[in-house]
């Protein structure tokens, strides 16, 4: 849902500094490395120690590092399919990392144990979701369906945890949690369903 309403507006908002990025000669390539380094580095250095606001902040700051290495790549005239590979594939590194460092806190010193389980839950399902709609397009199906998009996650996650670490109470990313996990076991059945029908459909062709 955020992929297609925000896009486009902050596409607008990153021109200039992707443009000068160009001019620089920094590649798309370099920012998706140092996007995802930042990330990763905002969630294990911080979360772990149930500093929420400050890790969310250094997250947010870098997480938007997805949007200018694409608009860098096309205005580049570098769009390349090992540039959609990279940037998908450490995107995955990112979000392992955020959710990976709710569960070291949560199993830690936040010593929740339902927690813990849920940001587990959050981790696992999520990369699920992702293997589920890349293994379609590997064997030359679709599976662009799901009610829990990347994009979705991630700002209810970072957006979520952040205000708890102003003072929101603790029990509102619990349901956040747990909502993100029910929403991604819910995308990768649809995601199962929706190949499963390609598949098994009359259009399909049997295997040689």
């Amino acid at each position: 849902m955020l992929n297609r309403f925000a896009r486009a507006l902050f596409t607008k908002l990153f021109t200039p500094l992707a443009r000068l990025f160009l001019r620089l000669g920094i590649s798309p390539d370099v920012v998706t490395l140092v996007g995802t380094l930042g990330v990763s580095l905002g969630a294990l250095a911080f979360y772990p120690r149930g500093e929420f606001f400050l890790g969310t902040l250094i997250i947010t700051l870098f997480v938007f590092s997805d949007t200018i290495d694409g608009v860098m790549a096309r205005m580049s005239g570098r769009s390349s399919k090992w540039g959609a590979y990279l940037d998908s594939t450490l995107d995955r590194v990112g979000d392992a990392a955020i959710f990976g460092a709710l569960v070291m806190y949560y199993a830690g010193d936040g010593a929740n144990t339902l927690m813990a389980a849920l940001a587990l839950a959050c981790l696992i399902l999520g990369s699920v979701v992702s293997y589920a709609k890349a293994r379609a397009e590997g064997l030359g199906m679709t599976a662009n369906v799901g009610i829990a998009e990347r994009a979705d996650r991630l700002v209810a996650v970072l957006v979520t945890t952040g205000l708890v670490g102003l003072g929101l109470p603790e029990v509102v990313l619990t349901v956040v949690l747990a909502l993100l996990a029910v929403a991604s076991l819910v995308t990768v059945l649809q995601r199962i369903l929706t190949v499963r029908r390609q598949a098994l459909g009359p259009a399909a062709t049997p295997e040689s």
